[in-house]
């Protein structure tokens, strides 16, 4: 899958001092707002490792929570788990995240999300959705975040093709 460049605009003292773990993750996603960018809502990160409990499962931990709202007023819960180094993701977290967001946030549309670190640098962000009962990846898209010097117009000329 082709990785879209986006200019890096993580603080240099952030990135001069993140590690290859979750927390790194987040920290890229968040400054360079590609949650905003995946989803095309706007979006606002509401806290850091979420912990309750929801009824019928226990606790549940979820990596970062945004909530956003879109060009029509429709307002979202973003669930995010974020994964670096070897973690893999798992699907039970997502599972779980929707159970979060149905218990705690039920006037807003869940938009679970999962973020992973890739080789060469690539952002792999993963929407889902439940189909029957059972959580299915809607879209996958990946991320190069580069010096704005290395965003060429040829590659803004390809973008302008994507539908």
């Amino acid at each position: 899958m082709g990785a879209t460049k986006v200019p890096d605009a993580t603080p240099g003292v952030v990135a001069m001092h993140a590690l290859n773990d979750e927390q790194a993750l987040l920290a890229v996603v968040r400054y360079n707002r590609l949650i905003d960018i995946f989803t095309g809502i706007t979006c606002y990160s509401l806290q850091n490792h979420l912990r309750t409990a929801v009824r019928g499962i226990g606790q549940v931990e979820t990596d970062e929570l945004y909530v956003g709202v879109d060009t029509k007023g429709c307002q979202y819960v973003v669930p995010v788990q974020a994964k670096g180094g070897r973690d893999e993701l798992n699907i039970v977290q997502i599972e779980q995240d929707m159970a979060l967001c149905e218990s705690r946030f039920p006037d807003l549309v869940c938009r679970p999300v999962a973020a992973q670190f890739m080789q060469d640098d690539v952002i792999a962000l993963f929407a889902f959705e439940k189909i029957d009962g059972d959580v299915k990846v809607l879209m996958e898209r990946h991320y190069r975040l580069v010096e704005p010097s290395e965003l060429t117009a040829e590659d803004l000329a390809t973008y302008k093709k994507r539908t």
